[in-house]
């Protein structure tokens, strides 16, 4: 299942589309800081595709949720998360 989020503010013209696949056991919590005037943050469940827009530049945060806590797992760039639009995801 996809989750598709807000779109970039129209300041932003350089758009891509990308998208990340919770491949492990566990909750995870991705986010979007770098980025001024925009903040993206969503919880990921075991399996869950998550398909958002971004700049090139933009870096996804990877959390493990843990109680209590968020714990850091992985930062990925989110040009390297670009797809297709046509592309089929599985």
């Amino acid at each position: 299942m996809a989750q598709i989020v807000d779109s970039l503010p129209d300041e932003y013209q350089k758009r891509i589309l990308c998208n990340y696949k919770n491949a492990t056991s566990g909750i995870q919590i991705a986010r979007i800081t770098n980025i001024p005037h925009w903040y993206l943050e969503r919880v990921i469940f075991p399996g869950q595709h998550l398909l958002f827009e971004a700049i090139p530049e933009a870096q996804l945060e990877i959390h493990s949720a843990k109680i209590a806590s968020a714990i850091p797992a992985d930062t990925i760039l989110c040009e390297q998360l670009q797809v297709d639009a046509g592309e089929e995801n599985n």
